[in-house]
Order: C-alpha cells, then sequence, then structure tokens
C-alpha cells in the first residue's frame, strides 16, 4: 500500500489520540529507518527512547528469534529462569534490591506508587515535581505535575499528589506534610524540557527522606539502562540510592517491558494478591533485555554514549554562540535538548523533510535521544541537518 493509502486505512479504524506524522515507516536498520516510499531518515528520537540501541540490534534480534521457538509467555505462578537472571542483572548494575517486572513505564510507575503507599501505611500522598513526566494511567498521569495532562482525571488521584517545583530542596521540605509517604523525581527531566539539576539536588533530597523518614522514589524510565552515559542517572551522584526506581523505555532493546527495584527490606510488602502483570517478565521480554546489557557490556555502548553525548552538546553550544534564537543547551549523555526563544514545531517539520527524526518538547525544546549505539559520523550527519533546518527555520 502507499502512503496516502495506509493513512487512509488508519483514520477508518485505528482511534485517533495520537497526533501522528504523515510518514509510514516500515523498515529500521541501526539508526535509520524507511517509509513506504523508500525515504531513508536518521532516527534521532527512536521509539521515543524505546530502540535505544538502534532499530533491530542483532543480539536482540537474534535473542528474541531463539527464545520465540522455545517459550514465548509463561503464567507468573510459575518460576521462570530468564526472569530470575535479568533481575540479577539489574541488581548487580544497580543497588542490589529485588526486582517486579510489567510491560511499561505507566506500570512501573504504578506499582512504584502502589508499594510506597503499602509501606506508608495511613501515609499516602506522594510529593512530585513540577514539569515531570511518570505516564499514561490515571495515577501516573496525576502524579505528574503537568495540569494540562489532567483532564479526565479523578480529583481523588490527584489529590494524592503534592507538586512542587523541580531542583528545589527548601521547595521540597517546606512540602512535607505527616500524611507524606514518598518523594518521587526523574534524576533529569526528559519530556519536561531536557532539565539537569544541580549536583547536590539528589544527595539533598536522600538526606531529606532520611531525616524525615520518607521513601525515595527515582523515576528512571527515561533516564534508565544507559542513556545518559551511567546505567542510571543516579549513578552520576556518588552516595545516592533509592529506595524505589522505575525502568522502561530502553529496558527491552525495542521490546515491551517495564519494571521497578526496590530495597528487600521494601519488596517484601509486594506479597501474593497485592500486585500482579499478567505479561511482566515474560520469556520473550526478558531475553531480550538481557540481550540489550550483553550488548551494552561488550560493546562498550556507556564509553559511546559520553562521548557521542559530549559531540552533540557542544556542536549545539556552537550553535548557540552564533545564534541567539537559542536560548539554551542542556544534556547527558544522550539525552540533549535545544531550548529556542520561540514555538519549534515548524523546525520538527522541517528536519523531518529533510531526513531528521527528533521531538519538540514543551513547544520550545528541540528533544534529541539518539540510539546510544549512534555513531560519531551519525551525530556529524544528524547535527549537520539540524543546522541546516535551524538557518531555513529562521528566514
Amino acid at each position: 500500500m502507499t502512503t496516502k493509502q495506509q493513512i487512509k486505512l488508519f483514520q477508518r479504524y485505528v482511534i485517533g489520540n495520537y497526533a501522528r506524522n504523515p510518514i509510514v515507516l516500515v523498515r529500521g536498520k541501526g539508526s535509520y529507518v524507511w517509509d513506504a516510499e523508500g525515504r531513508r531518515y536518521l532516527d534521532m528520537f527512536p521509539g521515543w527512547g524505546v530502540n535505544a540501541l538502534g532499530h533491530c540490534p542483532p543480539r536482540v534480534v537474534a535473542a528474541v528469534r531463539k527464545q520465540a521457538g522455545r517459550l514465548m509467555h509463561v503464567a507468573n505462578n510459575y518460576y521462570n529462569e530468564l526472569q530470575a537472571v535479568l533481575a540479577q542483572t539489574i541488581s548487580k548494575a544497580s543497588f542490589g534490591g529485588q526486582c517486579f517486572f510489567c510491560n511499561s513505564g505507566a506500570e512501573a510507575v504504578e506499582a512504584a506508587i502502589k508499594l510506597a503507599r503499602i509501606w506508608g501505611g495511613e501515609w499516602q500522598r506522594i510529593i512530585t515535581m513540577h514539569n515531570s513526566f511518570h505516564g499514561r494511567t490515571n495515577m501516573a498521569i496525576a502524579a505528574t505535575a503537568q495540569p494540562k495532562y489532567h483532564k479526565g482525571v479523578l480529583p481523588a488521584a490527584v489529590a494524592s499528589f503534592i507538586y512542587v517545583p523541580y531542583d528545589d530542596v527548601a521547595a521540597v521540605e517546606q512540602a512535607i506534610a505527616p500524611d507524606v509517604c514518598a518523594i518521587m523525581v526523574e534524576p533529569f527531566q526528559g519530556e519536561g524540557g531536557v532539565n539537569i539539576p544541580s549536583p547536590d539536588y539528589l544527595p539533598a533530597l536522600r538526606r531529606l527522606c532520611d531525616k524525615r523518614g520518607l521513601l525515595l522514589i527515582l523515576d528512571e524510565v527515561t533516564t534508565g539502562c544507559g542513556r545518559t552515559g551511567r546505567y542510571f542517572g543516579y549513578q552520576h551522584t556518588p552516595g545516592v540510592t533509592p529506595d524505589i526506581m522505575t525502568m522502561a523505555k530502553a529496558l527491552g532493546g525495542g521490546l515491551a517491558i517495564g519494571a521497578i527495584e526496590a530495597k528487600p527490606e521494601i519488596a517484601k510488602l509486594l506479597v501474593p494478591g497485592t500486585h500482579a502483570a499478567t505479561f511482566g517478565g515474560n520469556p520473550l521480554a526478558c531475553a531480550a533485555s538481557l540481550a540489550t546489557f550483553e550488548t551494552i557490556r561488550e560493546d562498550k555502548v556507556l564509553q559511546n554514549v559520553r562521548a557521542v553525548g559530549g559531540y552533540l552538546v557542544r556542536r549545539f553550544q556552537q550553535m548557540q554562540r552564533r545564534v541567539p534564537a537559542i536560548r539554551a543547551v542542556r544534556g547527558t549523555g544522550v539525552l540533549v535538548g535545544v531550548e529556542l526563544d520561540r514555538n519549534g514545531g515548524d523546525l520538527f517539520k522541517l528536519c523531518m523533510k529533510k531526513g531528521l527524526l527528533i521531538n519538540c518538547t514543551h513547544d520550545t525544546v528541540m528533544r534529541f535521544m539518539p540510539a546510544m549505539t549512534l555513531s560519531r559520523a551519525e551525530a556529524e550527519e544528524g547535527a549537520d541537518i539540524f543546522e541546516r533546518a535551524f538557518e531555513e527555520f529562521l528566514r
């Protein structure tokens, strides 16, 4: 089918809850994708960060093919070897906790909220940050401190959270009330505009939680599994360990999987009957995730993230010095934002027209979340296309 035919089919049979761009992607390899007309694009925002090793990474593809021929799904009332090995892998890459597996970032956030509230008992409310983003389910979106997302959300859910400014420890301390059980925060905000906190922010929150007897929940759905140049974003800050951590996106190397990790003394509160996910931790997703960790380890992906991400930040900072329309450049690893002094929607379209796929968030922040395997040459190609599109955008 042609692009027009496929779009027409979508419009007839698929609910229109997404603002879709008028291209149909049919194939991908590494950092490139091709549309139904055969045109190639450099994808520097692959799957909202899900395709963190690029499209169709070889080890993940091989692992999925092999596992699909053995066992794709098994109910969680039986043991699943790959789930245990994956939990061990995550635990050793982080803080030695125990894992619960689900299917998405929003589900992971829901599980983290439930566990924190079980732990809190009569203390039920959670402090979250302005410009945060935690998912689209009812409770996760209520935790997201952006009013534009709250339409249709139950008032009782919103009342479960207290919103304060990001990177403001004094505001958090002032917001702590007798019924608060936890603080939930992204180590670096992604959808909120690629916001990087001050170096003492997370350590101060950790100290505050210890002092006031609260849990620290770190939402690493965007920043986890290598995107920042370390396995998890909090690891950039010595001395900080979360009580509960969420992850998804990059975790499956392209397949749907989410998880929480919690300290054992907290994790033990999720007893049979308290929480579940039918598809969570299925063998197929676990095989993909284990292959993802293997690729990160064997191919020295974290080193590449730091090198390529550093190049992108420096390149955009050079543009900023020449172009007043760029207000700021922020980034860590391959999570990079270029903030403009105007709406960037047309710039996004120009980039797509020239063969570059990125994202515009908060109307003015051009967001780059390329594959962690992006090469220096591909990074240069993407920056060149962006610069040409930007020059045209300003005319």
